[in-house]
């Protein structure tokens, strides 16, 4: 499907790319470099081409054949047409393909007034110095086009840039030559000091200038009468009625262009407004970030003054196929600075040796507990370590997720506040050495950790992360605990504890470091899950926006921040990157580096803050460029493919990640080669 569509975009940008000669272009006349044969040099305007050569001919005394180039033109052809009915007199109109496919009634309309039709070409190329492809296209499209239009097809042709004969000088004789081959008579327009009333072709253009000149010429009282070509040389028409089947052929290219012009203004809207969300989400990011940071360091008076939660708390690790890391994450929560806690650790069925590794830590140190259940997803997991839970507040934490000491006491202090049912933490990328590690970085701080503090700022956090969150455990019971009908569990269970009227709020100081994936099949994979999950959590939950309370304040914020920025600004990525790279390649580059640079600008200065904000080094800043060739490409074709299978109602399996157990922070620092003990040997 996006191949079918970004196909259609690309022929629709190159054709109306041809039509406007930003493709294969064929607008400019070029020098004359060699006159025109002597036996064609005797300034009658009109040429034949035949086995013995070149005939020319003109119009008799006292006949003006007068002539229009151009359109037809909605403004002027209209009113030249009302100026030719007043004067009784008749003309020939010598059409754009182009324009007679976009305006058929003033095509028709000319040939119900007793006028002539002639080609002019499609667009306006110049033939002698266009392709041969454009060549023969500029003259069977516009035959084409007329067929579609009116019903007929003509043989008489003006070639672009010219006026008199003389000037079908240099590369424009063959072009004529080859025209005329193909059945054309080639009309060129006498000198323009030579008397009307001697015999005339006339030339004008279908603007103001034209219309003046014609209306001067016929008041001339001298000229005996003004006819078409056809009526001047005193032989029938030059245009003549087509088979239906070329009809019907024309009627196909005139819907084509109305559905490829229709196409494409759909396209210009759709890259205006994709350019316009992805600058307003950067400034969003900025203005909210700042907000957010102004709130957490100015002391507000009348602030309630909210107690230490020191109280007790179990942390609960569902754990599939995590032999890589279970010991690492068991062990970083074991250093933790809260005084009292519980650590259950769920075996969701591994057929690896992660129960095995959780059950040893849990033989050194009773604060650790493990659980063995067969394989039954994450929330089966999550329910069952909630119900050996034996304290009121809960932490959720991912089994490849490393937690800083002070994590865990950071954490848990919002819910101080009796409105707050459940906190999101801070997740950073732990295992950032190769390029798409860093990009991941970026992402995580750049995207996840902005919008958090925007959602903060806004009342409206969507999603509590299942690397780090803190819930209160009579919250859960009350929304049921972690449903498995989607399958972006977090997500779900976010949006059903705003719906039962909870506060969600934001701790950025709780820092907890997570693995992403290593590959971009792993990370086609995650992310495919998490986009389709999150439009599963939104249509499970679209009642929201139609609720009152906190419910209908999140529903309203956050679905259609989400619509838009997570769904309808990467669905319009390819078009943004189609005329991108059509703009760079055929229209103007430095236009079009103009334009990416500019948008590289914001995103570097809205990173750097970012980085800033999270008290991370800048130095990953040189990563950004090069994340708008692939990294970004592969989000946006998650986020297609999510929403296909979405529309198809095709059901999605949970997909699970290898792991390396490279999420631990202090692997950021040491030498790649350098062996490092583990945490588990670290650590007590």
């Amino acid at each position: 499907m996006l191949l079918l569509v970004l196909l259609v975009v690309a022929v629709t940008l190159l054709f109306e790319g041809w039509t406007t000669h930003q493709v294969d272009a064929a607008r400019t006349k070029p020098p004359c470099t060699r006159p025109i044969p002597r036996a064609a040099d005797d300034g009658k305007p009109l040429l034949r081409f035949g086995p013995k050569g070149v005939t020319t001919a003109a119009m008799p005394p006292g006949t003006v054949a007068l002539t229009f180039d151009g359109g037809p033109d909605p403004v002027w052809t209209p009113r030249l047409l009302d100026l030719l009915r007043r004067h009784q007199a008749r003309a020939t109109f010598f059409v754009y393909g182009k324009d007679a496919a976009r305006h058929p009634k003033l095509l028709r309309r000319i040939l119900y007034e007793g006028h002539e039709i002639g080609s002019y070409t499609y667009s306006g190329g110049d033939l002698g110095v266009a392709s041969a492809l454009r060549a023969r296209l500029e003259l069977s499209l516009t035959q084409t086009a007329l067929a579609g239009a009116a019903g007929v097809n003509t043989r008489l042709l003006r070639l672009p840039h010219t006026t008199a004969a003389d000037t079908l000088c240099g590369p424009q004789w063959p072009a004529a030559k080859r025209a005329a081959e193909q059945g054309y008579l080639v009309v060129a327009s006498d000198y323009k000091d030579r008397k009307p009333w001697r015999g005339l072709v006339s030339q004008h253009s279908q603007t103001d200038l034209g219309y003046r000149e014609a209306q001067d010429l016929l008041r001339d009282r001298r000229v005996q009468r003004f006819t078409t070509i056809s009526g001047g040389l005193g032989r029938p028409s030059f245009v003549d009625a087509v088979p239906v089947a070329d009809e019907v052929k024309g009627a196909g290219l005139i819907w084509s262009k109305k559905l490829g012009q229709a196409f494409l203004t759909v396209m210009v809207w759709t890259l205006t407004l994709a350019g316009t969300l992805g600058v307003l989400r950067m400034l969003l990011f900025t203005v909210f970030a700042r907000l957010h940071v102004r709130r957490l360091h100015r002391y507000r008076p009348g602030a309630p003054r909210l107690r230490e939660v020191r109280d007790p708390v179990t942390v609960l690790v569902p754990a599939y196929n995590e032999e890589a890391g279970i010991a690492s994450t068991v062990y970083s929560l074991l250093a933790s600075t809260h005084p009292h806690f519980q650590i259950i650790v769920i075996d969701d069925g591994s057929t690896d040796a992660t129960a095995d590794i959780a059950e040893s830590i849990a033989d050194a140190d009773p604060r650790v507990t493990v659980i063995r259940q067969p394989n039954g997803g994450k929330p089966s997991a999550l329910n069952n370590g909630l119900a050996h839970a034996r304290y009121d507040i809960v932490v959720m934490v991912d089994a490849d997720t490393i937690f800083e000491p002070e994590a865990l006491a950071r954490l848990v202090q919002p819910l101080a506040h009796p409105a707050v049912g459940a906190v999101s933490g801070n997740t950073k990328v732990g295992n950032r050495r190769s390029l798409m590690g860093k990009w991941q970085h970026l992402e995580y701080v750049l995207g996840f950790n902005l919008d958090r503090r925007m959602f903060e700022v806004l009342e409206c956090m969507p999603t509590v992360p299942g690397a780090i969150g803190a819930f209160r455990r009579d919250a859960l019971m009350g929304v049921g605990g972690v449903s498995d009908e989607t399958l972006a569990e977090d997500t779900d269970l976010t949006m059903a504890l705003w719906r039962a009227g909870w506060r969600v709020v934001y701790e950025q100081s709780a820092v907890a470091w997570t693995e992403v994936p290593g590959t971009l099949r792993q990370l086609w994979r995650q992310r495919y899950r998490w986009c389709y999950g999150t439009l599963q959590s939104m249509w499970k939950h679209r009642r929201a926006v139609v609720e009152v309370g906190p419910a209908g304040r999140f529903g309203r914020r956050v679905l259609l921040y989400v619509t838009l920025f997570q769904i309808v600004l990467p669905l319009c990525a390819p078009v943004v990157d189609m005329f991108a790279l059509f703009g760079a390649l055929f229209r103007d580059p430095v236009e079009a580096a103009l334009v990416w640079f500019g948008f590289l600008s914001v995103q570097l200065v809205t990173a750097a803050y970012a980085l800033r904000l999270d008290r991370e080094r800048l130095r990953v800043l040189w990563v950004l460029p090069l994340q708008q060739f692939v990294y970004r490409q592969l989000m946006y074709l998650v986020v297609i493919h999510s929403v296909t299978t979405a529309l198809l109602g095709t059901r999605l399996k949970w997909h699970s990640m290898k792991r390396a157990g490279t999420a631990d922070p202090y692997l950021l620092e040491a030498p790649p080669d350098e062996t490092r003990r583990s945490l588990q040997g670290s650590r007590p």
